[in-house]
């Protein structure tokens, strides 16, 4: 598995810090410059770990003032994920917790509907991949991906059972640019019920999501479910975005 990018690394020492109270709520953040000199990294990468905690709901950015601390998000448990983070569940939860059981995983021709949302040809070869993803070795949620061969090359299941965002954005240095995201409750179908080991009917929790990359090239179309008291999505708003 390719090594954590700088920005992540930053990107945890900060947020231990948050939640160490070493930073405390509603105050700056030490600036940019101060960071990365500290820290040993560049500017660039302090601005991107930010950005990353930003998302979170960690911290807030306001023009002309810094970076404050918010602290500790008070209705988002353990589980939950910032309905618009871009750094997969393994970087999001600790890629030590998080293991990978390979459901599915085959190259095929899309289908019209993936076609549709990945703008590919019907001789445009995917990769299919289900995945359970499990936390401490309990089913948390089931994956459906599919992804264009020709800009994913050479995925493989060692890849798989780590972490796919950081096969792309470290080895194939793919930047991601925007995501369309709908979260919505449905019941539990037989894979559901054989993977989350959910009950017939059970309200399940679903994420359907687009991500395009920084040119604008949707590069996964994709579904993650779980039971819906396992994991919830929050989202966080401020008037500096």
């Amino acid at each position: 598995m390719a090594a954590e990018a700088k920005y992540l690394k930053v990107a945890r020492i900060l947020q231990k810090r948050i939640e160490d109270g070493v930073y405390k709520p509603q105050t700056p953040l030490p600036d940019q410059k101060t960071l990365a000199e500290e820290l040993h990294v560049s500017r660039l990468t302090v601005k991107k770990a930010l950005d990353g905690l930003q998302r979170k709901g960690l911290v807030y950015k306001e023009s002309g003032l810094g970076t404050f601390v918010l602290g500790p998000i008070p209705i988002q448990d353990k589980f939950d994920s910032p309905a618009n983070v871009f750094s997969g569940l393994a970087n999001l939860l600790g890629s030590n917790e998080v293991t990978s059981d390979i459901i599915e995983f085959n190259v095929e021709f899309p289908n019209e509907d993936v076609q549709h949302y990945l703008k590919l040809k019907s001789s445009d070869p995917v990769y299919n991949i289900r995945r359970l993803r499990r936390l401490e070795g309990k089913p948390l949620i089931l994956e459906h991906t599919f992804m264009p061969v020709n800009l994913v090359p050479d995925l493989n299941e060692d890849i798989l059972h780590n972490s796919i965002y950081n096969y792309l954005h470290h080895n194939l240095k793919l930047k991601f640019g925007v995501a369309y995201r709908k979260i919505k409750a449905t019941k539990a179908d037989d894979w559901d019920q054989q993977y989350l080991q959910a009950k017939k009917d059970d309200p399940i929790l679903e994420l359907e999501q687009i991500v395009l990359l920084n040119n604008g090239q949707p590069v996964e179309y994709s579904t993650s479910r779980n039971r819906y008291n396992e994991r919830n999505y929050v989202v966080l708003e401020t008037t500096s975005f």
